[in-house]
């Protein structure tokens, strides 16, 4: 199999793009990359539950999305192109109380013009928590005056 990616991922690199962002206050940790995948962690914690105790439905979408967004962007021409979300969806399959989710991304088309990614979010025993699918639009740069 031949890679998907336009840049290589590397997980160091891409764990620093967290800054002060959503992905770092939710915990979210890059963990694994290959040919045509990238897979993530996040803590199912205080900063991801919702009140009755459970992984809430956003935030296993802050997880899709941030996963769709970082492949995507490896897929495009960097310093030309960019990718932003047109929309996302997810159908929450089991709660998750504790420990850790892990979302796998992996396309289901790279086009020119626009991207879709399907993500699988399950939990420490490999169970379906959530399906996910984000379609991205690919746009040139914007130019900085």
């Amino acid at each position: 199999m031949k890679s998907i990616w336009k840049t290589e991922p590397n997980l160091e690199v891409l764990n620093g793009w967290r800054g002060k962002g959503a992905s770092d206050t939710m915990g979210i940790e890059m963990i694994d990359a290959g040919l045509d995948f990238l897979k993530a962690k996040m803590p199912v914690d205080e900063r991801t539950r919702q009140p009755f105790g459970i992984l809430h439905g956003g935030a296993s979408c802050v997880l899709a999305e941030t996963l769709g967004s970082v492949a995507g962007s490896l897929c495009v021409e960097y310093g030309k192109q960019i990718v932003v979300g047109l929309e996302i969806n997810a159908n929450h399959i089991r709660p998750a109380k504790e420990g850790w989710v892990y979302g796998t991304v992996k396309p289901l088309h790279l086009g020119n013009t626009t991207q879709v990614w399907e993500i699988k979010i399950t939990n420490e025993e490999d169970k379906l928590v959530c399906i996910s699918r984000l379609t991205l639009a690919v746009k040139d740069m914007p130019n900085k005056a």
